[in-house]
């Protein structure tokens, strides 16, 4: 591993993934590995009771390993881990099957797919008699048997010699009982429950008004997720690595090579950063095979998300796909840093040029700040975390009631209000209702006739008055009484 991994920030430590579920007993691991195309997507799925993993009937569809944290039986948990197919027909393939090993060896248990419509392969066998040297809980499953009568294939699997066996159809959810019985010998039940976590009931926005909904301090909240974007090949699953101190996702210059999203949380100045290291994008025509279902994931995960690592290839120029990419950050509202990648290779262009087309082509997106960076060398991947953290600590700031409208006197005095086909237009006062982002509402008598640029002029006045740099800033005109819903569009 370079030096520079292991001394991104001596304050970076692995926490566990859902500290919610963790009980006093460390989490048993539970790798599902396998061939490519065997079902262990699937029994992941089924296991986590989501469709979390990408499915489907092309060899080598999952590529990185997920996990999740599930519960069977009641008050069993425990993780599972998803690996990619063990395949050993090209670089890349070899390189997951590395991955899926390695998750072998770190997991307490093993579960081995194969396929139940097909004989014994000797492939297969080779694989789990090198699991078996492990000397770890080891079953065999023997996925697709999908009725009675294919169930007399699950015998010719007998002579793998497994101390467990199992004949199952994960896609029917058959003959899942004995499975779920082996399961429940390898991992402790909890020793009691864990108290539930209580959301606050939603209140209308204006009964917080009366009350001053900035008397009360807010709880701070530690916990950041932030989502990696940017088209294929720009350097993103380069940049996690770095950011973790270790190789955790698939690298390769094949376009397209992440395909699900990988999770992974780091603690860093008492932060807790989850990142999401999204599939690359690519334009519609290109988008090939499972590839539509990357692009689909990404926007899921942007709605989860509270910020964005937009990352670029510093040697190009902005492109359309950028201006796309970038603009489903302005759809979802979130906080953005803006990581110019590939700072190591020379271009002829200065930073002061690359940044104007930044800039000219991506005007949407004036609140973000730069990076420069290197993924490769890990020029400057330091700053990053500190970056991150200051942005969100702006992104969930709440104005003071009195602060808010201190402010907007004083706006209103250098420009008033302009009227509306002589009607006298008035703000009678602001309040943020909101965080993440900051969302503003000015209540004023004619709401329909506040003029979108003087909308626009208050935003930048703000902006002025307090630091709101790398997050967007919503302000909305409302009556006295009117509800603000979720669905409101805000300018």
């Amino acid at each position: 591993m370079p030096k520079y991994l292991r001394s991104i920030s001596p304050d970076v430590k692995r926490i566990p993934k859902d500290k919610y579920t963790m009980q006093e007993h460390e989490l048993k691991k539970v790798a599902i590995v396998g061939r490519p195309n065997v079902g262990k997507s699937s029994l992941f799925n089924r296991l986590a009771r989501q469709r979390d993993a990408i499915t489907s009937d092309m060899s080598g569809t999952t590529r990185d390993i997920k996990k999740r944290i599930v519960t069977i039986s009641g008050n069993r948990d425990f993780e599972v881990i998803d690996t990619g197919g063990i395949d050993y027909s090209s670089a890349l393939f070899s390189k997951v099957a590395a991955f899926s090993l390695k998750a072998a060896e770190q997991a307490d248990i093993i579960i081995y797919m194969v396929d139940g419509k097909s004989i014994p392969d000797e492939e297969d066998k080779e694989l789990f008699y090198k699991l078996q040297e492990m000397n770890k809980p080891l079953a065999l499953v023997v996925n697709k048997i999908d009725n009675d009568k294919e169930e007399e294939r699950y015998w010719e699997f007998l002579e793998f010699g497994a101390d467990a066996t199992f004949p199952m159809s994960v896609s029917h959810n058959r003959y899942f009982n004995d499975f779920y019985a082996w399961m429940e010998q390898h991992i402790p039940a909890r020793e009691e429950e864990e108290e539930g976590l209580q959301l606050e009931e939603d209140l209308d926005p204006f009964e917080e008004i009366v009350r001053d909904i900035n008397a009360t301090p807010e709880e701070e909240d530690n916990e950041i997720r932030v989502a990696i974007i940017g088209r294929v090949n720009t350097g993103k699953s380069s940049l996690l690595n770095a950011l973790l101190g270790e190789e955790r996702s698939v690298v390769s210059d094949v376009a397209g090579t992440t395909i699900d999203p990988i999770n992974e949380t780091i603690e860093h100045n008492d932060h807790e950063i989850t990142f999401v290291d999204t599939a690359g994008i690519r334009k519609r025509s290109k988008i090939l095979g499972i590839e539509k279902y990357a692009l689909a994931r990404t926007t899921e995960m942007l709605k989860k998300a509270n910020l964005v690592l937009l990352v670029l290839d510093s040697t190009q120029q902005i492109s359309e796909l950028d201006e796309r990419v970038a603009g489903l950050i302005e759809e979802y509202k979130l906080a953005c840093l803006i990581v110019l990648n590939k700072w190591d290779i020379k271009d002829e262009r200065t930073y002061e040029e690359v940044v104007d087309d930044v800039r000219d082509e991506l005007k949407f997106l004036h609140y973000a700040p730069f990076i420069t960076i290197s993924a490769k060398t890990g020029l400057r991947v330091n700053k990053i975390l500190d970056q991150i953290v200051d942005i969100y600590k702006r992104y969930s700031f709440r104005i003071p009631t009195s602060e808010l409208n201190d402010t907007l006197r004083m706006a209103i005095r250098r420009h008033h209000v302009p009227s509306h086909n002589g009607a006298v237009v008035n703000i009678k006062f602001a309040t943020q209702y909101e965080t993440k982002p900051p969302k503003i509402a000015l209540i004023t008598n004619r709401p329909e006739y506040l003029h979108f640029s003087y909308i626009r002029y208050l935003t930048n006045f703000f902006r002025d008055k307090f630091d709101f740099e790398g997050v967007p800033l919503d302000i909305v005109a409302r009556k006295r009484g009117q509800r603000f819903d979720e669905d409101d569009e805000f300018q």
